[in-house]
């Protein structure tokens, strides 16, 4: 028996030995296939985009695009033409100013001349889109006027337009430049 013990010793490693290489060789081809199958994903194309579905958004993306610069290049006229009606105004100030200064004189040549520039300036503003606005007897619009004092006046009631320093203009419906106004107190208490 020591001898049939001894021999199975002797085998038990043989055989624990070819047991571990033919368990290593099962791993290796599974391990082959798992690395070989990751590779192939990694080589495979990704999926197509569709091309339909990418074309439609590239489509809508440059319309947007055309719609936007055709609306800055709308907003860039509108802001350029209010400078530059802003700068004409002061001048239409003062040819009212130089017309009411004048009212005596309606029939001199010279003041018939200034009220032909006048009226032909407004003309031009007004094909323009530009138009002045009223505000006395109105009530305070922060939106349109400028408050830049406030006196008593019998006339008219507390909180109301008595009188326009500055005429206002619109241009559109935006506010070219804000009415300077004088607000009415109410009556003189005395």
């Amino acid at each position: 028996m020591s001898e049939k013990s001894e021999q199975q010793q002797e085998e038990n490693p043989v055989v624990d030995e070819a047991m571990k290489v033919d368990s290593k060789a099962q791993e290796k081809p599974q391990s082959a296939e798992s690395a070989s199958a990751e590779q192939a994903a990694e080589k495979a194309p990704p999926a197509e985009p569709d091309w339909k579905d990418s074309y439609a958004r590239l489509l809508a993306d440059f319309d947007n695009y055309k719609k936007r610069v055709a609306r800055e290049r709308e907003d860039t006229y509108h802001y350029a033409e209010a400078d530059v009606l802003n700068s004409v105004l002061p001048v239409v100030d003062n040819l009212a100013l130089a017309l009411s200064n004048a009212a005596d004189k309606a029939d001199d040549p010279f003041v018939k001349g200034v009220q032909l520039v006048y009226d032909s300036l407004l003309s031009s503003l007004k094909d323009r889109k530009a138009e002045p606005f009223d505000s006395i007897g109105k009530a305070l619009d922060t939106a349109k006027m400028e408050a830049i004092a406030t006196l008593p006046n019998e006339e008219i009631a507390e909180g109301l337009v008595s009188n326009e320093v500055k005429r206002g203009w619109m241009l559109r419906d935006k506010v070219l430049r804000a009415a300077q106004v004088v607000v009415s107190s109410g009556k003189v208490d005395g």
